[in-house]
């Protein structure tokens, strides 16, 4: 929970991360010069759940061959399905095409700064609206996903782990670190998300290398166990219905022509399982079509 406002004040651990961000911090193309807002909004999308190493090679053919809203927005919705590829939720593909069409109607082909206009755009949530006002336009805002949580967690509130997430909660405590210069803001948004990411990591966090380690409350209290509610995991890949639902998606994206039940039977034994996955991407709108015209991704 967030600090009473009677209480000690938070150890500054924005200036030595900031500090390390900026001598250690990864070579990203969404953190270089001039990348575009709407590389961003796309980097980001794509980043949920996803590793940075499947990410980047698919962020650069998507920008490659939609560098603006408005190309995205002008090709069918089935391009940007089969473009995503294997990234895994292919309903983000949708909902950036959704979102791309909007900026390109409603927002003259300019990713808004505004977090609420963000917001507003179909498919996004306070998280990627909150990066993309940051890390595209440098405003102060700030920004939580799990690896914040963690950090903050631990370096502030002496948890090993942050249980679940809680927004009324988890961003006060965000801003309560946050420096008053827009810049070094920014900055310190990153720099939580990169320790989370490299060094305060779930497992065995390399606190020796940590900067700081120093400050950080769950290590000063001799790293007591979680005993609190602890965030759901995800269920296992293998034998999901998340993973019926994509052999299912690499179906329909290998084929020019719509694919018959037929043809989709073999992809999986159990014919429960298999109908109850078509059925969710036909609801999800991934596909469209029926028993005798055959399914497909859709077309617009």
């Amino acid at each position: 929970m967030p600090r009473p406002q009677d209480a000690t004040p938070a150890p500054d651990i924005a200036t030595p991360l900031i500090a390390w961000f900026r001598a250690e911090a990864r070579d990203l193309p969404w953190r270089r010069a001039g990348f575009p807002a709407w590389g961003t909004l796309v980097s980001e999308i794509m980043l949920q759940q996803t590793q940075v190493a499947r990410v980047i090679p698919r962020l650069e053919a998507w920008l490659t061959r939609w560098p603006t809203p408005a190309d995205l927005a002008a090709s069918p919705p089935a391009d940007a399905v089969r473009a995503w590829d294997r990234l895994g939720y292919p309903r983000r593909a949708l909902a950036l095409h959704a979102a791309a069409t909007a900026i390109a109607e409603q927002h003259a082909n300019v990713v808004p700064r505004d977090v609420a206009a963000l917001l507003a755009l179909p498919g996004i949530g306070d998280y990627t609206a909150r990066a993309v006002a940051v890390f595209a336009y440098g405003d102060r805002h700030p920004v939580v996903d799990v690896n914040v949580r963690r950090v903050l967690a631990r370096a502030l509130l002496g948890q090993g782990e942050p249980g679940p997430a809680k927004v009324k909660q988890d961003l006060p405590l965000m801003e309560s670190v946050l420096p008053d210069d827009r810049d070094d803001a920014a900055a310190t948004n990153a720099a939580v998300m990169e320790l989370g990411a490299l060094v305060c990591v779930a497992r065995s966090p390399a606190c020796d290398a940590c900067p700081i380690a120093d400050r950080c409350a769950w290590r000063a209290a001799g790293y007591p166990e979680h005993e609190g509610p602890r965030a759901p995991k995800q269920a296992k890949f293998a034998g999901s219905d998340r993973q019926v639902r994509g052999l299912i998606m690499a179906e329909l994206r290998a084929s020019d022509v719509p694919v018959t039940r037929d043809e989709i039977e073999p992809v999986w034994p159990d014919a429960e399982q298999r109908d109850r996955a078509l059925a969710s991407l036909l609801r999800d709108g991934l596909a469209v079509g029926d028993d005798a015209s055959g399914y497909r991704l859709p077309e617009g």
